[in-house]
């Protein structure tokens, strides 16, 4: 079983000891430089003078460097960076955070976390239709949504099965994020930032499947098809049904009814443009049903697609509460740009939104929905104690 969590929380690591190695490799220069440093430029920008003491590393080695020290003329030097360490918890649409939390300067702020959204299901359904198919993809498919009690008889004659005309369906977001923030203060209370950073992750944020009460159906349809693909082919004149097996062949008479009655599957939508295969030749048509069939396992999935790496900006606001200060609360709100629309592709390799439009039922609903979100919107609410 996987362990994402586990992944992220190396990478946290990683980010705290590259931090650490910088701090402790520049700590001996910025000693060393610090009092002439601060003369020269006394008059200059603060953001100037926080660049000179960016590197202290007073958390990692609190016991060899002081997080304040006074240089010549009375001038006093703060070392911010790693003198405080917030424990956070966040939830919002982003799904369930936790972070670690620390200032570099008086007004940057570093954070790194991991977000994880628990899966929950949304329901949606499709029908199950017959179609002809065309000799050729120009001849294209005939849909034929009036006679489904009567391939229902034959299926069942055939299966034993009783096919649903629904098939039930259940999305389930679900994905896990590390995240990386900067939070730049620049009021003087220090509350209100600006923030710019990354999430990293799967490039799934959700899948779609059957449920399992629609195994049997689509197993039964699976089997019809297989019959209707025998027949369609004409080889039942001269091959047996099972390879090997020279006792069983098909009679003129079923194929015959096979034929009338079309193959079955699902009416996702229509084609939005014309789909090639591998070596370039077009297998559908732009205008032509997409009759989705269940695959060789019988089931009926689809995943939605971002991309791995999803820069983010935003704001937020952060306030202490309490006497100690220990505790503060906030929340952020932004957008997670994962690269345009997702993708939603099916187990057959077609995306519905790229591929496909006019998508039936509530499906058709979820995907118009995916599509116009360019961006993700993101608002968390956040809860923070500070260690130390």
């Amino acid at each position: 079983m996987k362990k994402p969590w586990l992944t992220y929380v190396l990478i946290m690591r990683m980010f705290l000891i590259l931090f650490r190695n910088i701090a402790y490799l520049c700590q001996n220069n910025i000693d060393s430089q610090s009092h002439a440093f601060i003369q020269d430029n006394q008059m200059k920008l603060p953001s100037i003078a926080a660049l000179a003491v960016l590197f202290s590393p007073t958390i990692l080695y609190p016991q060899s460097v002081a997080p304040s020290a006074t240089a010549g003329d009375g001038v006093r030097i703060d070392r911010n960076i790693f003198n405080h360490l917030d424990v956070g918890l966040s939830l919002g649409s982003a799904g369930v955070g936790l972070d670690v939390s620390t200032n570099v300067t008086d007004w940057v702020r570093l954070r790194a976390g991991v977000d994880y959204m628990p899966e929950f299901a949304v329901p949606m359904s499709f029908n199950i239709t017959s179609y002809k198919e065309g000799a050729t993809p120009d001849d294209g498919y005939t849909v034929n949504e009036s006679n489904f009690d009567k391939l229902q008889e034959l299926m069942y004659g055939i299966t034993n099965i009783h096919v649903d005309e629904h098939v039930d369906m259940q999305g389930r977001p679900s994905f896990w994020n590390f995240k990386f923030m900067v939070d730049v203060m620049p009021w003087a209370d220090k509350r209100w930032h600006i923030t710019a950073g990354f999430y990293l992750g799967s490039n799934k944020i959700a899948n779609a499947r059957n449920t399992i009460e629609e195994m049997p159906s689509l197993l039964a349809v699976n089997i019809y098809n297989h019959f209707y693909d025998f027949a369609k082919s004409g080889a039942y004149w001269d091959e047996p049904m099972i390879p090997g097996y020279d006792d069983y062949y098909m009679s003129p008479e079923m194929a015959e009814k096979l034929i009338e009655r079309g193959a079955v599957g699902i009416n996702v939508g229509t084609f939005s443009r014309d789909i090639h295969d591998n070596e370039g030749n077009i297998i559908y048509r732009k205008g032509q049903p997409y009759m989705m069939r269940p695959g060789t396992d019988g089931l009926v999935r689809a995943k939605a697609l971002v991309n791995r790496f999803r820069p983010y900006i935003g704001f937020g606001y952060n306030n202490e509460v309490g006497k100690s200060g220990r505790l503060s609360i906030g929340f952020d709100a932004g957008v997670m740009f994962w690269g345009g629309s997702p993708k939603i592709v099916t187990h057959e390799g077609i995306d519905l939104i790229n591929d496909v439009e006019n998508v039936n039922g509530k499906v058709g609903d979820y995907v118009d929905i995916v599509n116009s979100f360019k961006v993700f919107p993101s608002v968390n609410f956040r809860i923070s104690y500070k260690l130390f």
